[in-house]
């Protein structure tokens, strides 16, 4: 079939993109190449598409309503994986005018363009951090998530509600994805192992929050793009059972759609995480030890069983394997830009 795939120079759009092409679907990436972070990172990922004759590049902005128009008449996708966003939690306390142009007003671009050209099935990126204040472990998609902690939380919950409103009002089959601190190869420079692995091999200290001591459900990406790909190919359904009295997050009795959380099963301590890098690396870090930064949360732990039920989702790397292959990427790629 035809995907229309936003964030095709992102970390999870990229991998997404190639094991669509792999099994033979059609893509349309659509991607604006931001600068938030290294633009080279993301042509680099482009360039791994090479040539495909299933593949077409747009590269375009999300808050530009015309342009996200013209690629969904132009292109005419079956279903859609929407991916790009402005991410980062910390990010948006400084620029927060951009979250909400990118990851509101773009997303109501999408939604626009899904109900006007018949998309069979929308699946959109969310976020653990919609769990905010929440404590109770592990999260899940039944737990109420009113208590957002960041803008950019806030922006996922409200592209919750909006794809709830969308599949109410027009039909339109909405599935939400809540992933879970996704890491591997082709990872952003932004996120703690990438952060972590350039300093220890730099001889740099590395910012150690909340003294090491939270705890994650780290999800490796090949896991992750397992789970979009089999969701994608699972169109939810109106929950016939919902009961108004005693409302259910996770799905709708008011149209066809479905929140899951995506991520691992074990959450694992962020200073066990290091130790474990250290050894891929053969270094030992040196270590600032600092506070939990505002808007983070302590800990995550997903629970996945309505995923696992639904589609068979089935996380299987760990962080022993995980963490090697990223090393072994992040090694190779370093020596291929210090080589140009």
């Amino acid at each position: 079939m035809k995907v229309l795939v936003t964030g095709t120079a992102g970390f999870i759009g990229s991998h997404v993109a190639l094991r669509l092409l792999e099994r033979g679907d059609r893509v349309v990436g659509f991607d604006n190449l931001s600068d938030y972070y290294d633009v080279a990172l993301k042509k680099a990922r482009l360039a791994r598409f090479g040539n495909h004759p299933n593949y077409t590049h747009i590269t375009a902005d999300l808050a530009d309503r015309a342009a996200v128009e013209r690629t969904f008449a132009e292109h005419e996708p079956q279903r859609v994986i929407h991916l790009a966003a402005q991410a980062g939690v910390r990010y948006a306390a400084e620029n927060p005018h951009v979250y909400v142009s990118s990851n509101v007003t773009g997303f109501l671009h999408v939604l626009e363009g899904c109900r006007h050209h018949g998309v069979e099935h929308l699946v959109f990126a969310s976020t653990s951090s919609v769990y905010g204040a929440n404590t109770k472990m592990p999260f899940s998609e039944h737990q109420p998530t009113e208590h957002p902690l960041t803008l950019y939380a806030a922006t996922k919950k409200a592209n919750e509600q909006m794809a709830h409103a969308y599949a109410n009002l027009f039909a339109l089959p909405c599935t939400g994805l809540r992933f879970f601190t996704v890491y591997g190869p082709w990872g952003r420079p932004d996120m703690a192992l990438f952060l972590f692995t350039k300093a220890i091999l730099a001889g740099e200290p590395i910012r150690v929050f909340n003294h090491g001591r939270h705890k994650r459900s780290f999800t490796y990406i090949d896991d992750i793009v397992e789970g979009v790909v089999r969701a994608l190919d699972r169109v939810p359904t109106t929950n016939a059972a919902w009961d108004g009295n005693a409302p259910d997050p996770a799905t709708s009795g008011a149209g066809p759609y479905r929140l899951y959380n995506i991520g691992s099963r074990d959450s694992v301590e962020l200073m066990r995480y290091i130790e474990v890098l250290e050894q891929c690396l053969g270094r030992k870090a040196q270590k600032e030890m600092l506070p939990l930064q505002p808007g983070d949360v302590p800990d995550t732990e997903a629970a996945c069983d309505d995923l696992a039920q639904d589609i068979g989702y089935s996380p299987t790397v760990g962080v022993e394997q995980g963490v090697a292959e990223f090393v072994r990427w992040y090694l190779e790629y370093e020596g291929r830009v210090r080589r140009v």
